[in-house]
This record gives structure tokens, C-alpha cells and sequence, in this order.
């Protein structure tokens, strides 16, 4: 697996300690987690991810908005979410791959190989 950095959006610091210990399970050398957008926004300003795992329903906000920014800056990007379809997702976004809560290892290996793929053709 070539990912090496991984960002995760993710409110709920349980979840989103639960999503870091199993990248790590599935060969993600570094995790960081960021429990808002604004925190989000300051990550991929300073350093380089992978891929980008983002909770859809941030309590306040939605990560609609951050999404199209990680297009703009072409990092591979999913969504997880509690909701198992994107039909109530923005048109542009519905195609993005999406990890239903909750998730198990399995099921993060099948969403981080979507990524890594994603990633690399964005590289070609």
C-alpha cells in the first residue's frame, strides 16, 4: 500500500480514535485527526496527506464545502457517514466513495484501497 498520510475530519473523538487505530491496522504510517473544519483547513495548508476521510454531518456544518476544496487541491477524499447512500449529497459529490458507520477493519481496507486508487490516477 503506498499510503502514507492520512487526514480524518471526524467530530466525535471516539470515532475518529476507533478510524486512526485501524488505518494504522491496515499499513497507514501517520494518522491525524481534526475534530473541525477549522482545524481541517489548517492541516492541509501545512502538510501533505494521501487521502482524507471525512464525516459527513459535523454536528454545526456539513464537510460539503471541504470536500470541494480537497478537489481543488487534488487529495483523495471519502466520506463516512451513518447514512448508507449519497442520493441527499450535493450532485457533485455523489460519486465519492463512502465508509458507513459502523466500520471494522474489512470494510476500511475495501474504502482505503478506493482512495490509494483514486489518489494514483490523480497523480497519472
Amino acid at each position: 500500500m503506498t499510503v502514507q498520510r492520512a487526514l480524518i475530519l471526524e467530530d466525535n473523538l471516539i470515532i475518529a480514535m476507533e478510524a486512526e487505530e485501524i488505518l494504522r491496522l491496515v499499513g497507514v504510517a501517520e494518522v491525524e485527526i481534526a475534530s473541525n473544519l477549522e482545524q481541517a483547513v489548517n492541516a492541509i495548508h501545512t502538510d501533505h496527506y494521501d487521502f482524507a476521510m471525512l464525516d459527513v454531518n459535523l454536528g454545526e456544518s456539513m464537510s460539503f464545502g471541504f470536500a470541494r476544496l480537497l478537489v481543488e487541491r487534488g487529495i483523495a477524499f471519502g466520506f463516512v457517514s451513518g447514512y448508507s447512500d449519497t442520493l441527499d449529497f450535493p450532485a457533485d459529490l455523489r460519486h465519492v466513495p463512502l465508509l458507513n458507520k459502523p466500520f471494522d477493519e474489512a470494510a476500511m481496507r475495501i474504502f482505503v484501497d478506493k482512495l490509494s486508487s483514486a489518489s494514483r490516477s490523480s497523480e497519472m
